[in-house]
């Protein structure tokens, strides 16, 4: 059981990640006024990709990757296209036509769908209480976005937004049938599905926005979001879930429900009324209801 200090060590780097993450959308949305979405997101993730491969690629992970077969390889590949190419191409896109807190929030509602629908895919029916918190979360949903717009570019963006939140479900859903299988590592399942994520993202960039020039201050917001960002954020994530309960980092990971409307206040200039207030935390409280359980009564 991880002492004092090491447990509140992991619980301030855990929250470090969630404020990383949390300002990749402003980040994304500096840089979308300028840069193609498609060309964006395609160069972020094959830099964070190349920056992982050295660490992917460590004799133990090119073992296990040899031992491979083709239908591990075809769920990596399904992986890759559904959660890089998809989800993220559909998130960049968004961005351009909806506020950052929108949607956060709708992405949100994916990480309800996979806790009641993957809790049934496990053989574990969603509870009352899970229940409970999927109409919570909606109710709050509903508070925040009504009314919806009826036509022009928040229109377009709530539809790329829906399919940025199916996918996301969806990989997040594919991403737990392969970590189940215990064929790779999570650092090399990421690094070759971001890998191939980016390259079908900077072929679609190349037919669509292309890739203009950039200055210094375009190349420092794409190096940073891939080097700190995704890269070094997805370690350090990964070493604070050896110390913290899955109720913590759950807890922890949904703080960015408030924190990306704050920055994007701040940075953006993107106010939001008392009804959106009311809507995004009342929309917490059911995320927390969904994905969290009882705590177990003692820590390994």
């Amino acid at each position: 059981m991880p002492d004092a200090r090491t447990h509140r060590n992991a619980v301030l780097q855990a929250l470090l990640v969630t404020f990383l993450w949390a300002t990749s959308w402003v980040l994304i949305k500096v840089g979308l006024r300028t840069i193609p979405a498609l060309s964006f997101a395609g160069m972020r993730y094959a830099l964070a990709a190349l920056a992982l491969l050295p660490l992917a690629l460590r004799p133990e992970h090119r073992r296990a990757m040899r031992r491979l077969g083709p239908g591990d390889w075809a769920r990596l590949g399904v992986l890759g296209v559904v959660y890089y190419a998809v989800t993220q191409g559909a998130q960049f896109l968004a961005l351009n036509y909806l506020p950052a807190a929108a949607l956060s929030l709708m992405l949100s509602l994916s990480a309800v769908l996979v806790s009641v629908l993957g809790s049934a895919w496990l053989g574990e029916p969603p509870t009352a209480r899970q229940w409970l918190g999927l109409a919570v979360f909606l109710a709050g949903a509903l508070v925040f976005l009504l009314p919806l717009p009826s036509g022009g570019q928040q229109a377009v963006g709530l539809l790329i937004g829906v399919l940025a939140m199916v996918a996301n479900a969806a990989s997040s859903l594919l991403g737990r049938d392969v970590n189940r299988r215990q064929v790779l590592r999570p650092l090399p399942v990421t690094a070759t599905t971001m890998a191939l994520g980016a390259v079908l993202l900077l072929g679609a960039g190349s037919q669509t926005g292309g890739f203009p020039r950039l200055d210094l201050g375009e190349w420092g917001i794409i190096i940073w979001l891939a080097l700190v960002n995704t890269a070094l954020a997805f370690t350090l994530w990964n070493h604070t879930l050896r110390t913290l309960s899955a109720m913590e980092s759950t807890l922890i990971n949904n703080t960015m429900l408030i924190q990306v409307p704050v920055l994007a206040w701040v940075f953006l200039g993107e106010a939001l009324a008392a009804r959106e207030v009311a809507g995004l935390l009342l929309a917490a409280v059911g995320i927390a209801l969904v994905q969290l359980r009882g705590a177990p009564a003692s820590q390994p």
